[in-house]
């Protein structure tokens, strides 16, 4: 298990590292936790990295990482292989959903009804994804977007962890405002085309609303306790807990 070094000095608030090529990729430092803070440079999360040129994958070698945790299925990393050339880094295969992307369009899913199915049907994977954050920093975790896998593992992960609720919701809106309107655009075309009268199409495939990863956080809290006694119930010991919340916060 990878221990923290010195503590790196805080960027300015509201920065994110820069990888051209990479969609929604950010540093989940800076979040409340009550006394405390989640540490800069130790948990990024983002889209896919399929797209990275040779500047991209410079950029993201900079960020020293040491592992990247990749929750998309195996149709989804044929066809978009992450472009990591002279990065070195662990890669660990973490398919969440159980049955392809494109089910849930076809089944006309609401937000509320996949989220829940990937905390009630993922539990496993969403603790293989706290042990490889436990395993080595710094550590990025992403799927196809970086929106709704990615946004619910990070946020248990976070909420576990002590984050403040606020914080945690705060963190998983901001992808809305970070995909691309051309990509937007583009996706909501072709799935249109595929799927004319589905309802929920455009909240699946661009937004993140507040409101819904807070019902989720009430609705963990309200069936287990909290994000904490959630991946208890599923495996996750105290001490990994205990080591979650040194890895993740620093006083303040």
């Amino acid at each position: 298990m990878t221990t923290s070094g010195p503590e790196r000095s805080d960027p300015p608030p509201g920065s994110d590292p820069v990888i051209p090529g990479a969609v929604n990729l950010r540093d989940v430092g800076g979040l409340r936790a009550g006394a405390s803070v989640t540490r800069h440079g130790v948990l990024f999360r983002s889209g896919n990295l399929a797209r990275l040129d040779l500047s991209g994958t410079r950029a993201l070698a900079d960020l020293h990482l040491r592992r990247i945790i990749d929750l998309r299925d195996d149709d989804e990393v044929v066809r978009e292989p992450s472009r990591l050339d002279g990065v070195d880094v662990v890669t660990q295969r973490v398919p969440l959903f159980l049955g392809s992307v494109e089910s849930f369009f076809r089944e006309d899913l609401s937000l509320d009804d996949m989220y829940r199915h990937l905390v009630d049907d993922s539990s496993g994977g969403v603790v293989d994804v706290v042990r490889g954050i436990l395993a080595d920093q710094p550590v990025l975790v992403h799927c196809t977007v970086g929106k709704d896998r990615t946004g619910v593992t990070v946020a248990l992960t976070l909420a576990a962890a002590g984050v403040d609720a606020d914080a945690v919701v705060a963190d998983y809106a901001r992808t809305e405002g970070l995909l691309p309107e051309y990509r937007n655009r583009r996706v909501v075309e072709m799935l249109r085309a595929m799927h004319p009268d589905a309802v929920h199409l455009e909240d699946l495939a661009t937004r993140s609303p507040a409101p819904v990863m807070r019902a989720l956080l009430d609705d963990v809290a309200g069936r287990y306790g909290s994000a904490a006694d959630y991946l208890r119930a599923h495996g996750l010991a105290d001490d990994e807990l205990a080591e979650l919340r040194r890895v993740l916060l620093r006083a303040t």
